[in-house]
Parts: structure tokens; sequence; C-alpha cells
């Protein structure tokens, strides 16, 4: 089952789907409340969906589905693929999720690997998800890392924070190893790429 609010996206996929021997599209929608009625009606093996969409979106869609159909395999493609993205779609219930320029073999490899109950992320993504997952920084972390982006030493940071300087240590540690940064200097540069801290 196809979803998406393009007709045009719909088509294309549909045609490219029904030339394979192994692939039959049997119902599209062009949003998420149109999806439920539709998986009802024709229970797809694989239902391949966008994320951006009219009444009900792809997230609040895929946990829909699998609330009411909890053996669903959903496949997402979709050109918003950053680490929240891909996050939100697997704690829904998707079982992979990939980029609308992937290739058509690229599509029917993931298609068949979410038919056959595996997982299908594509690459790139998994990589941004796992530096979102990596990144996720404790909040004393953040105000360490707040603090050495302002200038501070481990002993200054101690003061400001009230806690011992082994302490602040063990916290600076912490930061380069999820950060994936070598040194302060580096971790500050990747917080601030990131968006975890502004310099004022």
């Amino acid at each position: 089952m196809l979803v998406d609010d393009h007709l045009i996206v719909r088509m294309g996929l549909s045609f490219a789907l029904n030339n394979e021997p192994d692939f039959e599209v049997i119902a599209q929608a062009e949003d998420g409340l149109e999806a439920s009625e539709m998986y009802r009606e024709h229970r797809p093996d694989v239902v391949v969906l966008d994320l951006r969409m009219p009444k009900r979106n792809g997230i609040q869609t895929i946990s829909a589905l699998r609330r009411e159909f909890p053996g669903a395999r959903i496949l997402v493609m979709s050109n918003y693929g950053g680490g929240d993205e891909v996050a939100a779609a697997l704690e829904a219930g998707a079982a992979g999720f990939i980029g609308k320029d992937t290739n058509l073999a690229g599509l029917l490899a993931a298609i068949r690997k979410v038919r056959d109950g595996e997982a299908a992320v594509a690459t790139e993504l998994a990589q941004r998800l796992a530096s979102k997952v990596s990144s996720h920084l404790s909040a004393k972390e953040m105000q360490v890392l707040t603090l050495i982006a302002k200038g501070y030493s481990n002993k200054q940071v101690a003061t400001a924070m009230n806690v011992v300087e082994s302490t602040v240590k063990v916290h600076v540690t912490n930061i380069l190893l999820k950060l994936h940064a070598s040194d302060r200097t580096q971790a500050v540069l990747v917080g601030i790429k990131r968006g975890l801290i502004h310099l004022e």
C-alpha cells in the first residue's frame, strides 16, 4: 500500500512496483486517515508512506496503524530524514526509513526486507540517527559544555557548579565520548554545530 499526498509520486511508485514480478500495489491513500481505512480493507504486506501529509502526519499514521494492526510492516519514504524524524518514525513502529532520492533497486530491497520482518534504514540515515542518540548529553553535561564554551577551566566549572574538580573531569570525559570529540575545543565546536549550545 502506498500512502503519499502527491498523486504523481504514487503513480510513479505504483508503475515501478507493478512492473516487478513479486510486487503488486493493492491500495493507495493520500493521507493518514485514508491509510487506516485502506489498510482495514486490503491488509497489505507492506505499507510505504511519506511523513509529511495532511489530516494526519506520517508519525501519527504509523502509531495508529500499529495500534490497530500490531503486525503492520511499515517503510517510511521521505525527503525529511533528520535524526529526529528517523528516531520518531522507528519509535512509532516503522520497520524502515529511506529517502525519496533512493534508487529503484534500493527501494525494492528495502520493501523486501520490511516484508521479511527485517529493519531497513538507509546507511546515511542510520548515521544521523546514531549521532542523535549518542549526543544525548545529561543536564549536568550540558551545563559543563556550556561553561567550557565560555572559556571556563575545570576548576572554574567546579566552582560555578559547586562540585569537586574530579566530578567535572568525569563529565568532560563523557562529553568527549558522546560527541566523538578529541578535546574540549572540538567538543564545543561539535556542540555549536549540533545546536546543543549557543555562544552569546
